[in-house]
């Protein structure tokens, strides 16, 4: 069934690469959505609709409603049950937005914040048993000593005129540290068996992108931990002399999007460099390359490592994007409000300012629509409400909250 899947959508591909730019209509694959030379022609992918899928048009349109804004480069959300909205503030701050869009004073009692460069408050999430306990974690750059990496803390939060964390615990640490300004990762995500994942970024810098490739650290990783910081017995490289274990997949490079599809499982977007973003569903214990093979080249035009895209041992990603869209953000659309959307990732782009939806079927990429052109402002974060909206966060110095519902 997977031959069949993909031999049709290189059929569908060719005839429209031979029809030219056909656009296409709703519900309806037409062109691919993007339509510039990639950096690395050269560079072919290892299957049939791995890049530049038909292009889809849902016929969603969205009106925006603007919650908060004056946010200081806003990062990541989540979602409280009294009807508030955490923000993140990559500047160090926490903020509350309320039901009524009144933003709160920066929440007090978090730890002292590496804030340089990409480096800052990050991602933030709820406990699974947040109605009970009130714990809210977050992930955050940390300097220690000149030198600097990814942390996690989490902490009870009471909310009020003045919001504050308490008991706060620092329970994970990237290793080892550096002294660079870049590629922290920090999306965190729970499972549905209440473990903790944490994308991490391998620092940009050489020495960062060998570790990538290294058990011994956890630069360039998926993390996976339980709720306090201790490890999960299940975890692939537990029981592996040497190797951190907390570890869950590694050879990745600066992964900003994570998100749980309908079954559970864990989907992330990784930034490249000039092209290579990627699309990846990462599964204990394995490879997905970086920077050994890679859909992309070095700022200077240069190959990255001896240019190679496939390399036995190494997973392939299940999509790319060359050129790329600089991705940050990413849900699942489980609401009602857009039945068009429902079960399409959204994915934030943070260089083209819009919404990448992805189809997938049998794990592949089907179909891809850039929604929300129109928002005016670099896409940090996506995510989708209780009430079924779509909430976006825009990453500029004066930073917005969006609400996106139907229009009309």
């Amino acid at each position: 069934m997977r031959t069949t899947l993909l031999t049709a959508s290189a059929a569908l591909a060719a005839a429209l690469a031979a029809c030219g730019p056909a656009p296409a209509q709703p519900g309806q694959a037409g062109a691919p959505v993007e339509s510039r030379a990639p950096n690395s022609p050269d560079q072919k992918p290892a299957f049939a609709g791995q890049t530049r899928a038909p292009g889809l048009v849902s016929g969603v349109s969205g009106q925006y409603q603007t919650l908060a804004s004056g946010l200081e480069h806003p990062w990541g959300m989540a979602f409280l049950p009294s009807g508030e909205i955490l923000v993140t503030e990559r500047a160090g701050r926490l903020r509350v937005v309320g039901k009524d869009g009144k933003l709160s004073p920066a929440v007090t009692g978090l730890p002292a914040i590496y804030a340089e460069g990409q480096g800052g408050l990050l991602g933030v999430t709820l406990d699974p048993d947040y109605a009970k306990n009130g714990l809210v974690y977050w992930a955050y750059a940390e300097e220690i000593d000149s030198v600097n990496g990814t942390a996690v803390a989490r902490g009870k939060l009471t909310l009020g005129a003045a919001p504050k964390v308490e008991n706060v615990q620092v329970i994970w640490r990237q290793t080892p540290k550096m002294a660079s300004p870049l590629h922290f990762g920090g999306r965190v995500v729970f499972d549905r068996a209440g473990k903790l994942f944490i994308t991490t970024g391998e620092r940009a810098y050489p020495a960062g992108r060998v570790q990538s490739q290294n058990l011994d650290g956890t630069l360039g990783k998926v993390v996976r931990i339980n709720a306090d910081g201790s490890i999960p017995s299940d975890n692939p490289f537990v029981n592996t002399a040497g190797a951190k274990p907390d570890i869950w997949s590694l050879g990745h490079r600066n992964i900003q999007s994570a998100t749980l599809d309908a079954q559970g499982r864990l989907w992330t977007v990784e930034h490249g460099a000039r092209g290579g973003d990627e699309l990846n569903r990462p599964e204990p214990g394995k490879n997905y390359g970086w920077p050994l093979i890679t859909y992309g080249e070095e700022y200077s035009g240069k190959a990255i490592s001896d240019g190679a895209t496939q390399k036995e041992g190494l997973e392939q990603p299940v999509y790319y994007w060359d050129p790329v869209i600089a991705p940050s953000g990413m849900a699942l659309y489980d609401g009602a409000l857009f039945p068009a959307l429902k079960g399409s990732l959204l994915i934030g782009s943070m260089r083209e300012q819009h919404v990448a939806r992805l189809v997938l079927k049998d794990d592949k990429v089907v179909g891809e629509e850039r929604l929300f052109t129109d928002i005016g402002g670099r896409v940090r974060d996506v995510a989708v409400g209780p009430d079924g909206a779509i909430y976006v966060l825009t990453d500029e110095g004066d930073g917005k909250l969006i609400k996106i519902t139907p229009k009309g």
